[in-house]
């Protein structure tokens, strides 16, 4: 039985992936709280995890084994994700600001950012030096230094500016991987010399002193030179300059020193530190916003200790039960570091060097404890168990009396026009959203009337479409985005430009605050895609009910003789498709918790882009038969075409742009609710019993939402005509088959 989930009553938004936000997620997963909704705000998808960095860079890890996939943990707990980077917050209205895209409500707020190297007073480190945070950033350069080294022709100089535990680590790690790789592939044109730089008088100053000897030894065994007392002032493109010493040649250099706290708190009115760090209590509360709190390396503690994921993922467990105290009102617990913490540092060779305090030990075995504590961690976030959720029943504790009269309400909202969103609320999001004035639309959503106005030039003919579904991503805002760039697909396939909009949406029951601001960022998503267009939202119609959904009646305008239609393909034209295909699969499997975070984020960036830039490029070439690839999948899209045009047609299945991960949820079974009724167009392929034995068979039936344009092009066209496809963004563009001659045949369709 369907259980509709609990209005929201209060808004908890994360910002930041970080180690204890990680911890807050698990937490709201197993113990979910009815009325409150997870928001989690971060710039990567993929949480690195900082224990185990240094054995990627090393080889002993590949990506996923290091990294906490965001999109299913938030799944998980029924968190929205939205990928996205802070740049401010407004206090006082309780709204985050984020890149592009709407301002973020929130009642509680939690920050995890972690923390960047500061280079402030080192000229040229922003222009020539690898930073060693924001890590996934790293992570991208990292794989372009191992091929600049292995294709280097004599010395390469690397230099790792920071003598702490993490630059020490880090060209042990680096020194490991780069010398195998030399040594596999016999690269005797290519030697390595690493040098560690450091501003203070030994390495790891922080540790006890037989922790130094034995890197300082381990070091010299690698001829890794080690330059103290080196205060960098500068790097350029051949070398590290410092104030007492002379310059350090380096063909390419790895800052990792001291952390340095994001601008925007501080800008934001936050109380911070002198070094820009977030001040919290024992609570990790901040001092001067008690709805706000901070952990890991942004929060400054009244205790202060190093930046490192030690401490902040013993402060996880600490965060997310305050954060669960102060939703419902109660009394906060207190977070009691430990006094000393226990580094477990590599050497690269799976040898690992433990210190704590006084104490220190090493060896083989040491690394073989640190991969189990490790893999315990990653595997805490990778599987977390099915929950069996009950009837929501929202917390008293959650709302005051007033908010709670507001939702016990909700039970008996009416049907009908009783269940329109109410005039105040359209009108305070309609006065937010951007208007475009045309001079063929007479009366659009300003004025008074039920009804718009448009005009249909005389040299003109009116296409027209509707697409309405739910929605398949808790992000109101790129969803609308997505809705629209669908709806408006339809239009585009005829050659059309788009001229006027009317809106459909249903908003999931809530309180007139949750309802405005899920209504706004829908309808701003929606505009996002309408605006460069110079489409025009004239008007529409909003709805409660249980579930987001939305969608546009879509008005566009078209010369008739320049029209495209779904008849019209020639023998012998190349058939061409413009966006890759695998959006029902890898969506089904995102509901399975199955699928890859940046899976899905890549989809949803293919999803995004407009098949507008391609309509005129269509006319150009002189397309005449044109469709959108949507609901029905490739081959019901190529068959209504090759019907009208009364042709055949071959498809070449190698050919296929198929989106990244797609292949890997077909090969689990994974395929989307509609494939089976898809399925059943097998029938109009002519060697089917031979096709359905290739492992990308299932992608033809494939439910696409805003998929790309399949259209038919002159052969002799065809090359010019991906190439400039290409150049307007179509990556994924490409020749996917060709249109053969009428047979009496019912199965149209080869694949080859």
């Amino acid at each position: 039985m369907y259980k509709k989930p609990a209005p929201v009553a209060k808004d908890l938004v994360l910002i930041g992936g970080g180690h204890a936000h990680l911890a807050v997620l698990r937490h709201f997963a197993m113990k979910p709280i009815d009325g409150l909704r997870l928001t989690v705000i971060a710039r990567d998808i993929h949480t690195p995890y900082s224990g185990m960095l240094p054995g990627y860079i090393a080889g002993h890890y590949d990506f996923d084994e290091c990294h906490v996939d965001l999109a299913p943990l938030c799944r998980y707990a029924n968190a929205r994700l939205y990928h996205s980077v802070v740049s401010g917050m407004n206090l006082d209205e309780k709204l985050i600001y984020v890149k592009d895209r709407p301002p973020i409500n929130y009642d509680l707020c939690s920050i995890n950012t972690g923390s960047t190297p500061s280079v402030q007073n080192v000229a040229g480190v922003s222009e020539y030096a690898l930073i060693a945070k924001p890590i996934d950033r790293f992570l991208i350069q990292w794989d372009s230094l191992i091929k600049r080294i292995l294709t280097h022709q004599g010395v390469f100089n690397l230099a790792v500016i920071g003598g702490g535990a993490g630059g020490v680590e880090l060209i042990l790690a680096i020194h490991h991987r780069i010398t195998r790789l030399i040594k596999q592939k016999k690269l005797n044109k290519v030697k390595l010399i690493c040098n560690l730089i450091t501003r203070d008088p030994n390495i790891l100053m922080n540790h006890n002193q037989s922790v130094r000897r034995s890197f300082t030894k381990e070091l010299k065994s690698k001829n890794i030179n080690i330059f103290t007392d080196h205060d960098v002032t500068a790097v350029n493109q051949q070398s590290v300059m410092s104030q007492k010493h002379a310059n350090i040649s380096a063909d390419a250099v790895i800052y990792v020193t001291h952390a340095s706290a994001p601008a925007w708190p501080t800008d934001a009115g936050i109380e911070v530190d002198n070094d820009g760090f977030i001040c919290v209590n024992q609570q990790l509360q901040s001092l001067s916003h008690p709805d706000i709190f901070a952990a890991g390396d942004v929060a400054s503690l009244p205790e202060r200790k190093p930046k490192s994921g030690v401490y902040a993922v013993r402060q996880g467990k600490i965060l997310a039960s305050n954060l669960r105290l102060a939703a419902t009102n109660k009394k906060l617990r207190s977070y009691k570091p430990q006094k000393s913490a226990l580094s477990l540092i590599g050497t690269g060779n799976k040898k690992v060097i433990a210190s704590r305090g006084q104490w220190s030990a090493k060896g083989y075995w040491l690394w073989r404890v640190k991969k189990i504590i490790d893999q315990r961690f990653i595997d805490k976030y990778h599987r977390v168990p099915a929950i069996n959720k009950t009837q929501p029943v929202i917390d008293h504790n959650l709302v005051d009396k007033d908010t709670l009269a507001d939702l016990s309400a909700l039970a008996m909202r009416c049907g009908g026009c009783g269940a329109k969103v109410g005039s105040s609320v359209l009108t305070r999001v309609m006065q937010k959203l951007p208007y475009t004035q045309r001079a063929d639309v007479l009366l659009g959503r300003e004025g008074a009337d039920d009804s718009a106005l448009i005009v249909i030039p005389p040299d003109k003919a009116l296409v027209q479409s509707v697409d309405y579904f739910r929605a398949f991503i808790d992000d109101p805002y790129l969803f609308g985005a997505i809705a629209a760039n669908h709806a408006l697909g339809d239009v585009f396939a005829m050659g059309a430009e788009a001229q006027s909009v009317l809106a459909i949406a249903t908003v999931p029951y809530g309180r007139e605050k949750i309802v405005e601001q899920t209504l706004y960022e829908v309808l701003a998503g929606a505009n996002r895609k309408l605006d460069p267009k110079g489409a025009a939202l004239i008007g529409g119609h909003s709805a409660e009910g249980a579930e987001l959904a939305f969608g546009l009646t879509v008005n566009g305008l078209v010369s008739p003789d320049k029209a495209m239609h779904k008849y019209g393909l020639q023998e012998g034209d190349a058939l061409v498709l413009t966006k890759p295909l695998g959006t029902g699969t890898l969506f089904a499997a995102d509901m399975r918790y199955r699928a890859k975070g940046r899976w899905i984020d890549n989809a949803l960036q293919t999803m995004l882009q407009s098949n507008q830039q391609a309509v005129p490029l269509l006319h150009r070439y002189q397309v005449r038969a044109c469709t959108d690839v949507t609901g029905f999948g490739l081959l019901g899209h190529l068959v209504e075409m090759t019907k009208a045009s009364n042709v055949n047609a071959d498809i070449i299945l190698d050919s296929l742009p198929i989106l990244s991960g797609a292949r890997d949820t077909v090969a689990q079974g994974i395929l989307s609710s509609l494939q089976p009724q898809n399925l059943r167009l097998k029938r109009a392929i002519c060697n089917n019993d031979e096709a359905v034995k290739r492992c990308d068979y299932p992608l033809l039936f494939d439910p696409q939402t805003a998929g790309g344009l399949l259209f038919g092009v002159s052969q002799t066209q065809a090359s010019g005509c991906i190439a400039e496809l290409h150049e307007l963004g179509y990556q994924h563009a490409a020749v996917i088959g060709v249109v053969k001659s009428h047979t009496e045949s019912e199965a149209p369709i080869r694949v080859l």
